[in-house]
């Protein structure tokens, strides 16, 4: 038996209340709180799912090797400082778009997501839940969990995220877009690494 303690991957560690578990089981938990245990949250970060959301982050290019400098990035590189919403200023390069944040999202998908998880800012924790809960509106995120990111969830994430492949290695925009292969050894190397982290804390 281990206690659960995930690392959030955002300067946070979130814990569902040192919950005993055994072993095989202690990445399957659907109940998270934050870490001042005031907020539930929707979707619990387990190392499958912070290894997935790492990977959005690498594909859509704001990796920003792990830091939180992505959280704050607007589509064509550009930061901007305010949490408090999503920014909704529209960029022209190459493409034109107002696309922000860790995950690029859209200021009318962001809206919408926001209302339906009430998420009160643009905070890097409730750009996670988006995210995530995208995925699972996509109908990927269980697969996901149990098998990783295999080409079927990338297929599904790709009318999402233009950065991912769709069956034919394609993108659903015609937009650049990342291989499967390198996105699966992105996935799988990040993976690693945070569930080693997760078991020796």
């Amino acid at each position: 038996m281990i206690s659960l303690s995930v690392l959030m991957g955002t300067g946070q560690t979130l814990q569902a209340e040192r919950i005993q578990l055994p072993k095989e089981h202690a990445f399957r938990v659907n109940v998270a709180y934050q870490s001042n245990g005031s907020q539930k949250l929707h979707y619990l970060i387990t190392p499958e799912r912070r290894a997935l959301l790492n990977t959005i982050r690498y594909a859509e290019g704001t990796w920003k090797e792990g830091k939180d400098l992505g959280y704050r990035t607007m589509f064509g590189g550009g930061v901007f400082e305010d949490l408090s919403q999503h920014p909704n200023r529209v960029v022209v390069k190459f493409y034109s778009s107002a696309a922000a944040g860790a995950y690029q999202f859209m200021p009318s998908t962001w809206m919408a997501v926001a209302k339906e998880l009430n998420l009160p800012n643009f905070q890097p924790q409730h750009q996670d839940q988006a995210a995530l809960h995208l995925v699972s509106k996509r109908g990927a995120l269980k697969e996901i969990d149990s098998l990783g990111l295999t080409h079927s969830a990338m297929a599904r994430l790709s009318p999402e995220w233009a950065s991912f492949p769709n069956w034919a290695g394609k993108s659903s925009y015609g937009q650049p877009v990342k291989s499967h292969a390198e996105l699966a050894k992105f996935y799988s190397a990040n993976l690693r690494q945070l569930q080693q982290q997760a078991l020796a804390s």
